[in-house]
């Protein structure tokens, strides 16, 4: 296990090293073309953290998540009681308790060496991926809970010929997806994409040939229900973008280096994130105008927009390697980091950067690798408090790796635990001074709701229910949700349930309100929204037999199959 891991950090300080001796060439020429600032006063940076081995060791490829209690969880690859990396959570003030130590018994059937964050689902428990260990010595899906009573859920390579796949991808976190399976991916050479039934339940969706592509790095579902893989290697070895539809089909949506001298970029890193305008958006660790990386617009038919080439030698541009993507911050601006960069290293430690739609980019802050700050960041996540927080795998007094937080000053907000649910369906939400709490609201509609604690709070979808974002009313004001929640739409009946071409059908279920289109059969059909829980429907001409489909901006029903006679 240990070789996958000191390859990948040998394959990243190389392509650093590379790309260095480059810029210092251009330092002069790009010090005229500066279109990027540096951070105003109001940002702050603090070292929360300094692992000790004891307590943890390299962080690697993490990407911290806030629990339902307000704390920050997360995993180290090594170190702990045994050695084999540790869950642990933070509080915002410092404070870690580890929650588990992997390796707890002979063989580690418990699993060993995580390289992924955690992934927070309804009811406050995590899931996380380790790369080895397990009933098979080749990697584990494991359920913790909050208090750190762990489960592990999959051993992987149970199948034979490893049909299953094994060692859970490094870097790549679990996600959710709106059916509440969970999906992720495994290998590193021999890539595989599966769905995780919360009980334990594996489903191999798609098994790639060995080295066709390497190195997933990230996986995001977007809103077309299609989920989009960033992963290196493919036909260009350049890295690609690819599609996967729920059953497992295939498609490769961009392949970088596709420009001469790579201006688009090559070697993307970490998740996609889905902007407010419906395109995915990443970075690069290489390429670019500089060689440096880039930060792209990916549209969901596959056209790409290079928005803006990060150069490590610019003032204000400071960065190179921004492997690991970026997130969708409370105020509309994407925020990342890149692993190497900045002025304040003599090896270039890394940075944090805010970045608008349009790729105009800020340096918030550069590590320093001095004293007890680390270096080499991997990952963001922003807490409802508007504070950001990260890892690095390097860097401290024991060289072992750091948490840290970032601050430019903005508003507590309010997020749901998932971004997606049905009528009725009880959603948890996540934030801070939600004691006292007087109303909250899905898309405008009222929601019956309980206070659990101060940082958390369950309300149940009214009925009233449409897509859009989710606000809390505190005491102390009102809290919003960053991105639309969707309403997912269901169908319970149709009637009649046959008749010939023309015949008046009223679908019901829930969730109906704003209906964009309805098919039968595949074929456009009109129809009459009558209510959220109730749609009629015209059976076109040229339909046959086959379903009911009712799309909204939450997503889409399908219904039993109406014969057409």
């Amino acid at each position: 296990m240990r070789k996958i891991a000191k390859f990948r950090l040998e394959r990243e300080k190389g392509r650093f090293a590379g790309n260095f001796s480059g810029t210092k060439k251009t330092l002069l020429l790009a010090m005229l073309c500066v279109v990027t600032s540096i951070a105003s006063a109001q940002v702050t940076f603090n070292t929360l953290l300094d692992f000790d081995g004891a307590n943890g060791q390299n962080p690697v490829d993490v990407t911290l998540v806030q629990g339902i209690d307000g704390d920050l969880y997360g995993t180290t690859e090594y170190g702990g009681a045994y050695k084999y990396g540790t869950v642990f959570k933070i509080s915002s003030s410092g404070t870690l308790t580890t929650l588990w130590s992997f390796c707890a018994k002979t063989n580690c059937p418990d699993g060993d060496e995580p390289q992924a964050g955690l992934t927070l689902v309804s009811g406050g428990d995590l899931y996380g991926t380790t790369l080895g260990g397990g009933a098979h010595n080749t990697g584990t899906v494991f359920k913790i809970t909050p208090s750190g009573e762990l489960t592990t859920i999959y051993s992987f390579c149970a199948k034979p010929g490893c049909a299953d796949g094994f060692n859970p991808s490094i870097g790549t976190a679990l996600i959710v997806g709106t059916n509440g399976d969970l999906y992720g991916l495994t290998g590193t050479t021999t890539i595989g994409f599966f769905r995780l039934t919360p009980a334990g339940k594996l489903t191999a969706l798609h098994t790639f040939p060995a080295f066709v592509v390497q190195y997933p790095t990230g996986l995001v579902q977007a809103s077309d229900g299609n989920f989009y893989v960033t992963v290196s290697g493919g036909t260009g070895q350049s890295g690609e973008i690819l599609k996967i539809t729920p059953t497992g089909k295939v498609t490769t949506l961009y392949s970088f280096c596709s420009l001469t001298n790579c201006l688009d970029g090559s070697g993307p890193g970490g998740p996609l994130v889905q902007g407010p305008n419906g395109d995915l958006y990443g970075t690069t660790a290489t390429g670019g105008e500089y060689g440096n990386g880039t930060f792209f617009e990916l549209t969901l038919a596959g056209k790409l927009t290079t928005l803006h080439s990060f150069d490590y030698g610019t003032a204000g541009n400071l960065g190179t390697d921004e492997n690991s993507g970026v997130i969708l911050g409370s105020d509309g601006n994407f925020y990342g980091v890149s692993e190497f960069g900045g002025e304040d290293c003599s090896t270039g430690c890394g940075t944090v950067f805010q970045i608008t739609p349009a790729g105009v980019l800020t340096t918030l802050a550069e590590f320093t690798g001095v004293g007890t700050e680390g270096w080499g960041p991997w990952g963001l996540m922003q807490d409802t408090s508007g504070t950001f927080y990260g890892t690095t795998a390097n860097g401290g007094p024991d060289s072992v790796g750091t948490i840290y937080s970032v601050s430019d000053g903005l508003p507590p907000f309010a997020e749901p635990v998932t971004n997606y649910g049905s009528v009725g369906e009880t959603i948890d939400i996540l934030g801070q001074g939600f004691t006292g709490s007087t109303e909250v609201e899905f898309g405008g509609a009222s929601a019956t709701f309980n206070v659990v604690s101060d940082t958390e709070l369950t309300a149940v979808v009214p009925t009233a229910a449409v897509t859009g974002v989710v606000s809390v009313l505190t005491p102390s004001g009102t809290l919003t949700a960053t991105s639309n929640f969707k309403v997912l739409p269901t169908i319970k009946s149709i009637s009649p349930t046959s008749g010939p071409v023309g015949t008046l059908v009223t679908v019901t279920g829930s969730g109906l309100t704003g209906a964009t289109s309805v098919t039968v059969d595949g074929k456009a059909a009109s129809f009459t929204a009558v209510s959220s829980t109730e749609i009629t429907v015209t059976v076109p001409n040229t339909a046959k037999t086959g379903k009911i489909v009712v799309t909204t901006a939450g997503g889409s029903a399908t219904s039993k199959t109406f014969t057409v006679t």
